[in-house]
């Protein structure tokens, strides 16, 4: 089901298990539909309102599973992505889109730079200090942290179906995507790709470049296909591939890390 808060609520982002003992640091930005009522539903219809257009289907409940399983802090949105997608700088359209594939956004096609600042003020600077001041804890707890960000996308897009199931996304630094993508032999029955359906042109690489890479922190995106995520079967059946991959992946390069700096 649509997961969101009541209409009342002004809060953009939710923090679970802030002080996990792990070495992952989870994100998923679009995990919430909900609209608050400020914004009287964008004008959009029920319909609009509940596809994958205005959140990712399934990935919150698969990143909640991931941070029980590693015991890792989860930075989730709380509102939709067509009010502000958490995953795009400010200066981008796609931050507040005017159209999302085919769906058409009425409550977002003559904002003013007033109500743009207003939606970066109380959606995207609380969602970007959950996740620095996270990652900010853990490092002044002698924490290592490896962020990875959980997102799902529509089988069908633009009339295409895509056959791949899962995405392995990175940007500049490769190298946890690269781990990954060398074990996903363990999952034979899967498709698995680098940067699809989408990649780093795509501008859908904005967490990973803010948080990630200039942090010096590993990374990598996921990106799950939805039609496989929906029930609680399938979320589990994905968690639990996931970290078939996941695990072997860190203690890979835990340990080319270690090689590194003992030579």
């Amino acid at each position: 089901m649509p997961q969101g808060k009541s209409d009342n609520s002004l809060d953009a982002v939710e923090v679970i298990n802030p002080e996990g003992a792990g070495e992952v640091v989870l994100l998923c930005e679009h995990a919430s539909n909900h609209i608050p009522a400020r914004y009287d539903g964008l004008g959009l219809d029920a319909a609009a309102r509940a596809s994958h257009a205005a959140w990712d289907p399934g990935a919150r409940d698969v990143a909640l599973q991931l941070s029980r399983a590693l015991d890792a802090p989860l930075v989730a949105g709380r509102v939709s992505r067509l009010v502000y997608d958490c995953n795009r700088p400010p200066e981008a359209e796609s931050a507040m889109p005017g159209t999302s594939e085919l769906i058409e956004v009425p409550g977002n096609r003559t904002l003013t730079p007033e109500q743009r600042a207003e939606r970066v003020g109380t959606v995207y600077r609380p969602f970007c200090a959950a996740v620095t001041d996270t990652i900010a804890a853990r490092r002044d707890r002698g924490q290592r942290s490896v962020l990875i960000t959980v997102h799902s996308f529509t089988p069908v897009y633009f009339g295409q179906r895509r056959e791949t199931e899962v995405g392995i996304l990175h940007d500049a630094d490769s190298r946890l995507a690269d781990a990954m993508l060398s074990e996903a032999h363990r999952l034979p029955h899967r498709r698995i790709a680098r940067n699809d359906p989408y990649g780093p042109d795509d501008g859908v690489t904005h967490s990973l470049k803010l948080y990630g890479i200039a942090g010096g922190l590993l990374n990598v995106m996921i990106e799950l296909r939805n039609d496989l995520l929906t029930d609680a079967a399938g979320t589990g059946m994905l968690a639990q591939e996931l970290l078939t991959l996941i695990g072997p992946a860190l203690a890979s390069r835990a340990a080319q890390d270690g090689e590194a700096s003992d030579a």
